[in-house]
């Protein structure tokens, strides 16, 4: 099994909706995904999810169906002077890497900025989701493996978020969510791929084989959304 986590296009967060270059980065997302030859797609309930999904499900003529659990992590987040009100996926990465030993799976929720009981509560829970999702489509989890109950070939795609679909990698790729939160992020459209990895006919490890991808906004010569990140220009 293939599954596209594909964050929604440039947003207008406070309207929860896409700008108009986010219906244009949709609109150049679809084919790509057309040629993918998607079996199902998902998509979180969110306005700015399910409008970049629905040009995909328009080109296809497939129904989407809707997981509430898939909706933004806006529940998460930190007041940290100088940068001020943050949401967790945002802290910045010198916090998290300032003393070694570096944040493990078992730990990371004990050292602030993370600390917050409601924050392991949320990762917690979105693992339990995506588990029950990932069973759906065969595969059962068994500590950090996944029990292959019924091979599945198929392809299949969930219009998420930034902070979520980060999150859920933390979790099926076992790494250390500040870690995943702080080193990775998601472009606005951009396609993220896992493969279900089986290596045996017992069990699957779910494997990245490609991150962040907006190949098809380069193509469709349009300009990579940046917003939110302070970048260094030579």
């Amino acid at each position: 099994m293939r599954l596209y986590i594909i964050r929604h296009a440039h947003p207008d967060s406070p309207n929860d909706a896409l700008t108009p270059i986010g219906h244009i980065e949709a609109q150049a997302l679809a084919p790509r995904l057309k040629r993918l030859g998607l079996h199902r797609i998902y998509s979180s309930p969110l306005t700015r999810a399910r409008q970049t999904m629905q040009y995909t499900a328009d080109l296809l003529g497939m129904t989407a169906t809707i997981e509430p659990w898939a909706a933004e992590i806006s529940d998460c987040a930190v007041d940290l002077p100088p940068w001020g009100h943050l949401m967790a996926w945002d802290v910045p990465g010198e916090l998290i890497r300032d003393k070694h030993p570096l944040p493990t799976a078992g730990d990371w929720h004990t050292r602030p900025p993370m600390d917050d009981p409601a924050f392991v509560t949320r990762f917690a829970r979105i693992g339990r989701d995506a588990d029950a999702f990932i069973a759906r489509h065969g595969y059962v989890r068994d500590g950090g493996r996944y029990h292959i109950e019924k091979p599945n070939r198929e392809r299949i795609a969930l219009f998420c978020h930034g902070g979520f679909g980060l999150t859920l990698l933390a979790h099926l790729l076992e790494i250390p969510l500040p870690l995943m939160w702080s080193g990775f992020w998601l472009a606005p459209s951009s396609v993220t791929t896992l493969l279900f990895d089986e290596r045996s006919d017992e069990w699957a490890v779910p494997r990245c084989v490609g991150l962040g991808d907006v190949g098809h906004l380069h193509a469709a010569g349009l300009p990579t959304q940046t917003h939110g990140l302070k970048m260094n220009v030579e």
